[in-house]
């Protein structure tokens, strides 16, 4: 557009020329604005549009985190599944074969440092992430305890057979209708002080000479003269359980042999504080006598075992 001005000299109006600097300085001032509008503009849309590439992290973050969850719900359900499976260990198993629970604290040890944890928290999606962490951790530590557990429940199952056949379970002597049973373990009148004594085993009455038998698998541990008891033969059978067969006719076994259940030990005798022919007969778990009627379970069915029961209750005086 072209422009005119008054010339205040001549006052006469003129055309008003431009010359290149001003038609540069203008040009500049467009260029300028231009670039400072793109620039606004730009950044506009950068804040309020995501890029192609945000679009894609924030598609791939979702997905993450919906693995995530995914995860944290699976091991939640494999807590439950463990958390049965170390109640079943500590209350049947174990309890099966005679072993000690496994304390909490050794099922799920030591855990990483806080430390540890706390740089997850400061990650994206921190707190899941640590979360589940944690709970893999500890889970991957009752696993690891667990199976140990069932690797010492195996090595118990393969000994219990062992064990069962070492066990004291049958009467010391021919007893099929329990007229033999003397005296039971208790509190009874000592026929030669006749005083109140504890009785710590059972009395078989038995001509001298009647067979005596080794009532479990193990190995022979004494074999001669017991203050008291006369000639005896103590057996040690494993598994903190040990024998004793005293008032001996003789002995048929020596130290340090191994020995079957029912084997022939010795035989019946009157040696020792004795008023007559009989087998005193003792058991004992890690060093203190129990009462042997609890250990005739192959011997026995249960009305016999009742039965045995109230002979040995019924008599209140001993014959050792």
């Amino acid at each position: 557009m072209k422009k005119f001005r008054i010339n205040p000299q001549t006052l006469a109006i003129e055309r008003v020329e431009h010359g290149f600097m001003y038609w540069l300085r203008r040009s500049g001032l467009y260029i300028l604005s231009g670039m400072c509008l793109g620039i606004v503009f730009f950044f506009v849309y950068f804040m309020l549009f995501p890029s192609p590439r945000e679009k894609q992290l924030i598609r791939q973050n979702e997905e993450l985190e919906s693995q995530v969850r995914l995860i944290d719900k699976r091991v939640d359900q494999m807590q439950v599944v463990m958390t049965d499976l170390e109640q079943r260990d500590d209350n049947l198993y174990r309890v099966l074969f005679g072993a000690e629970p496994i304390p909490l604290a050794v099922r799920q040890g030591a855990t990483r440092k806080m430390s540890y944890y706390d740089e997850l928290a400061r990650m994206t999606n921190s707190q899941l992430l640590a979360d589940l962490m944690l709970k893999t951790d500890v889970l991957e530590k009752e696993m690891y305890t667990q199976a140990k557990s069932y690797d010492e429940v195996l090595e118990l199952a393969k000994t219990q057979e062992i064990r069962m056949e070492n066990i004291p379970a049958i009467q010391p002597v021919l007893n099929k209708d329990l007229k033999r049973v003397a005296s039971g373990y208790g509190w009874r009148i000592d026929p030669i002080y006749h005083t109140r004594k504890f009785h710590q085993g059972m009395d078989f009455t038995a001509p001298i000479g009647t067979e005596v038998y080794a009532t479990g698998n193990g190995r022979i541990s004494f074999v001669g003269w017991r203050q008291g008891y006369g000639q005896t033969v103590m057996v040690d059978h494993g598994f903190g359980y040990e024998t004793l067969y005293a008032h001996l006719y003789k002995p048929l076994c020596r130290v340090g042999q191994r020995v079957k259940r029912a084997d022939i030990i010795a035989l019946v005798g009157n040696t020792g504080k004795s008023t007559g022919p009989h087998l005193h007969y003792e058991v004992h778990y890690h060093g203190k006598a129990v009462d042997p009627r609890n250990f005739y379970f192959y011997d026995l069915t249960p009305d016999e075992y009742d039965m045995m029961v109230q002979l040995s209750n019924n008599f209140g005086h001993m014959l050792d």
